[in-house]
């Protein structure tokens, strides 16, 4: 008995050593390609100017980050995901399925989504009307009735008589991306409502509403580009009569090369997305999972620097890199949240 004892104490030894050396030492972050820049500066920084490890990033756009995020508790999963959206009910409901319960939401600014071209091809101004009838699956008929067709528009002159007659190729995300969910949000559905018939419906038949101006056409028009922005910044550079759809953290970057339409008479810079006035502009955050804080070592002191003034602050490193800083009222609040470790109240 004695034996069998002491080699079941070995057993559980080992296995609690395995156990031990299986736990990870540095923090696992994924989600938004947006918003992957500003967390991989802010790792870099981390990484180097204190004793932990610097933190792993990738970048699986926002919904693939936050399927990743809620998939459970533990050191295979993720301890932070990166997302230019809100989190969704139906992604907290996948979490607390899955055990993630206490999840903490962190804003950090704000960013433009740009709809831009190449810097050589002349340059566009465009309404979100304009950008709704070019990219829509579904759009009203021309002969003025409240119907609606297949979108049969192939030129940029079809769209609107004083754009150019070239043909509409758009350069976009996949449905994983935040950056997509925002631009039919805020682009498509708000050059929607300008036909009355299909804002009605958004009280009448909710669900039609959406798919009308969420819906991308499927005839090539629009081309799902993936999540690496860079890629479709060299795309735009190889075809001077693509578009592509992109925040504006890889706009400024990329300066040279590529330029930003003007939509609805707001080009998009700095100062039109902090003051609101660029209509296409979206809060950034990342979520942790409370469960892994203080298990995972660094947690708390990486967001000690994300939230820190020379990072987020009005002349903090990741406005250099393009990233809107909150407002003081704001950044207030967020600090207090990061503090306290405030879980997201459920929506």
């Amino acid at each position: 008995m004695k034996k069998a004892l002491l080699a079941g104490a070995a057993m559980l030894a080992s296995v609690v050593s395995v156990t031990a050396h299986a736990e990870r030492d540095y923090i696992s972050i994924v989600g938004s390609s947006t918003v992957y820049p500003f967390s991989t500066v802010v790792a870099e920084r981390f990484g180097k100017s204190t004793n932990f490890r610097t933190p792993k990033v990738e970048s699986t756009g926002s919904g693939g980050g936050l399927k990743l995020f809620c998939s459970g508790v533990g050191d295979a999963t993720p301890d932070i995901t990166n997302a230019s959206r809100a989190i969704k009910s139906s992604e907290i409901e996948l979490c607390a399925k899955n055990g993630v319960t206490d999840i903490v939401e962190v804003m950090i600014g704000y960013d433009g989504i740009v709809f831009a071209n190449t810097a050589a091809a002349p340059h566009m101004e465009l309404t979100r009307k304009d950008m709704y009838l070019a990219l829509a699956k579904m759009v009203p008929a021309q002969d003025g009735s409240d119907t609606l067709i297949e979108n049969p528009y192939k030129t940029w002159k079809d769209v609107n008589p004083v754009l150019p007659a070239k043909k509409i190729e758009v350069l976009g995300p996949p449905p994983t991306s935040g950056t997509r969910d925002a631009f039919v949000e805020l682009a498509m559905e708000g050059g929607c409502k300008a036909f009355p018939f299909i804002k009605a419906m958004k009280d009448s038949d909710k669900n039609k509403y959406k798919a009308v101006c969420h819906g991308l056409r499927e005839d090539g028009a629009y081309v799902e580009a993936g999540e690496n922005d860079n890629l479709i910044v060299q795309k735009l550079v190889a075809n001077p009569d693509a578009f592509g759809i992109f925040g504006f953290s890889f706009l400024e970057q990329n300066a040279d090369k590529v330029q930003g339409s003007t939509v609805d008479g707001k080009l998009p810079t700095f100062d039109a997305i902090s003051d609101g006035s660029y209509p296409v502009s979206r809060s950034l955050f990342f979520y942790v999972k409370k469960a892994h804080v203080g298990v995972i070592p660094g947690i708390e002191e990486y967001l000690a620097e994300f939230t820190s003034e020379r990072a987020m602050g009005e002349e903090g490193y990741l406005a250099d890199k393009g990233m809107i800083p909150m407002t003081d009222k704001e950044r207030t609040r967020v600090l207090k949240t990061v503090k306290n470790l405030t879980p997201l109240a459920a929506k």
